[in-house]
């Protein structure tokens, strides 16, 4: 009896062990260059142990490529399984206020370039159905941690089918600093320099906890290691100590904020280990475009991705190739690795085949399943394409453009680049030359005109709206010379009156990040990005001051902060609540132990205008500083 009680419960314990849908992590580092980590060979500066520890659970892929060498593109791209030319979010906009759904053709460009780029999205539509709705209708729970900068409400990911999202901002980067104070308006730093890396993977940790009975899906979208270029101190140190300074990759910033990325991948990892939920769990690793190679940061670039060409914003290797790691219990063997091609518009229609879920009647996809390489086994003639449909200026940048991948070769389009408004071609063998030195299109007409003509197909199946040819160019104002170089950051314009920093209806209030112009004694505020702010010097006031307004605009939290010596670093911050819809007078308490210096009255991100009557500080002592616009 005894003897048959242990082969019944051998046999039934592998099938319970399988009979729960795996929960699913979709980790996305934000401008981690393919030689950024230590996966393949490419660094012996940054340290990532971490990311070194996923791949021996899983299956690393050396020709992992992002839809697009920008990061919002990709982000949509990954959420639906669609391809930036069809969705038309081509640029990293969609934290701009201005709400376009549709791609338009553009109308002019400078006689100095060949080709009009196209007027680009900015929202990612609720129409489209995202790996989150997918899966939460198969019950699983859903939650969003990081960033996102695909929109704001209502294209939030509450709206996209995730049940939480933290810290629920629209834009580009950590709010100003990864070391707090922070500046999101509805999250606030637990401790006095909290990292907000650390933040996040505490928070994505404590949610795991809450979901381990049951399948769940979380997006950890990384704010690192995108600008702003700053990190723990001890870590800046630590890594200043190992530079050297013959090497490309020495930037002791940039360093540090790969080790904190790692750590937070570690705090995942570990925790998924104490729940004994990692043999159930797949993982997939990946980034939304290539390295930065156009900021600088210690009297140097953030990071080289040698031996690609280019980085972030180029259709170089460089912009486009990513590190790519799939942990999949049971499908990807451990410690794997794989030369196939993938993308980002892959993973969503894969997740569906390995979890025997059928996609929505309609729904179509521009990537394709890639189980059967991580079985090992290949991609037939698989391809990949990017498209690009701009002039990004930064190091190796080329005019509008598309590309296409397949086995060894890679074919870069440039729309109406060549004579008489015919399309340039740049050809390459990357097996032979992975740093993309050799143009082969004029030695292999035959290859160009196969490849280009995948690229026309699928530009006609995602209904691309493609750059059209400048009926204004001017070719003596051509200059051919200066591309791939760097283009000088244009000189600010004369501001226009009532719309700068510097009018003096704002009677010496600066606006940031928004326009803001004086009518009919009401500051009205508009073009209102996620960091707008007003502010301006108020050192003459010191101690515990009340600063005043009134103010219309929609219901929110936002925050009143001071900089007693003027510097980012120590910022404070007072939140206050707006309760919307009418005129209402707010009053915020400044808890100040010294001069307050530069104040800043933040206003929260909305469609519709904001309007001012007057803002007045009052500290204990002296006068009030009133505003009476």
């Amino acid at each position: 009896m005894q003897r048959l009680l242990v082969f019944f419960t051998a046999l039934i314990l592998p099938l319970s062990a399988f009979s729960a849908q795996p929960n699913v992590i979709v980790i996305l580092a934000d401008d981690l260059g393919w030689s950024d980590t230590t996966l393949y060979g490419n660094t012996a500066y940054h340290q990532t142990p971490n990311v070194e520890r996923l791949a021996k659970r899983g299956m690393t892929f050396s020709r992992a490529y992002s839809a697009s060498p920008l990061c919002s593109p990709t982000r949509s791209a990954l959420l639906t399984g669609q391809s930036p030319a069809r969705t038309g979010i081509t640029v990293p906009n969609c934290h701009v206020p201005q709400i376009v759904l549709e791609a338009t053709t553009g109308k002019k460009a400078p006689a100095d370039q060949k080709a009009i780029q196209p007027n680009p999205v900015t929202r990612l539509k609720t129409e489209y159905r995202t790996i989150a709705e997918t899966l939460k209708d198969a019950g699983y729970a859903t939650a969003h941690f990081g960033k996102w900068h695909l929109g704001p409400e209502p294209y939030s990911p509450l709206q996209q089918g995730f049940d939480v999202d933290l810290p629920h901002t629209p834009g580009p980067g950590p709010a100003g600093s990864y070391v707090a104070p922070w500046k999101f308006p509805n999250f606030k730093e637990k401790s006095p320099n909290e990292h907000i890396e650390d933040r996040m993977a505490a928070e994505a940790v404590a949610w795991m906890e809450q979901q381990k009975d049951k399948p769940f899906y979380m997006n950890y979208w990384m704010f690192s290691v995108h600008a702003p270029f700053d990190a723990k101190k001890a870590n800046i140190e630590k890594h200043r100590s190992r530079m050297d300074p013959k090497d490309a990759q020495r930037s002791p910033t940039y360093a540090a904020m790969i080790q904190s990325m790692d750590d937070a991948i570690g705090t995942l990892l570990d925790a998924l280990d104490r729940l004994k939920l990692a043999d159930n769990t797949i993982i997939i690793f990946t980034a939304d475009n290539g390295g930065n190679m156009y900021n600088e940061i210690d009297g140097t670039t953030p990071t080289s991705n040698r031996p690609l060409r280019g980085g972030k914003a180029t259709m170089f290797e460089g912009g486009i190739r990513v590190p790519g790691v799939v942990v999949w219990p049971g499908i990807a063997k451990a410690g794997s690795r794989s030369d196939a091609i993938i993308q980002s518009e892959d993973y969503y229609p894969t997740l569906l085949e390995g979890l025997t879920l059928k996609p929505a009647k309609g729904q179509r996809f521009d990537g394709a399943s890639i189980l059967p390489a991580l079985k090992g086994d290949p991609l037939a003639d698989k391809a990949v394409f990017q498209f690009f449909p701009h002039n990004p200026g930064v190091p190796d940048w080329l005019p509008p453009a598309v590309s296409v991948h397949r086995g060894d070769w890679k074919l870069i389009r440039i729309f109406h680049g060549g004579e008489k408004t015919a399309h340039r071609h740049l050809l390459f063998n990357l097996r032979d030359d992975l740093s993309e030195k050799n143009n082969l299109a004029a030695q292999k007409p035959e290859l160009v005109a196969e490849f280009d003509a995948m690229i026309e197909k699928f530009l006609l199946a995602t209904k691309a709206v493609v750059p059209a040819p400048n009926p204004a160019f001017d070719p003596a104002k051509y200059h051919p010379e200066l591309e791939g170089k760097q283009q000088p950051k244009a000189k600010a314009k004369a501001p226009a009156k009532g719309k700068d920093d510097a009018v003096p209806a704002l009677q010496g209030w600066k606006a940031r990040d928004c326009k803001a112009q004086v009518k009919d004694g009401v500051l009205r505020i508009t073009d209102i990005g996620d960091a707008c702010f007003l502010g301006m010097s108020a050192s003459k006031h010191s101690g515990p001051s009340t600063a005043r307004f009134r103010i219309k605009a929609k219901a929110g939290t936002s925050h009143f902060d001071w900089l007693a010596n003027g510097t980012e670093a120590k910022a404070h911050r007072a939140d206050f609540t707006l309760k919307g819809g009418d005129w209402e007078d707010v009053t915020v308490q400044i808890p100040a132990t010294g001069p307050l210096g530069i104040v800043r009255l933040y206003l929260p991100m909305q469609e519709q205008v904001i309007e001012i009557d007057w803002i007045e500080i009052q500290s204990s002592e002296g006068k009030p500083t009133r505003t009476e616009f």
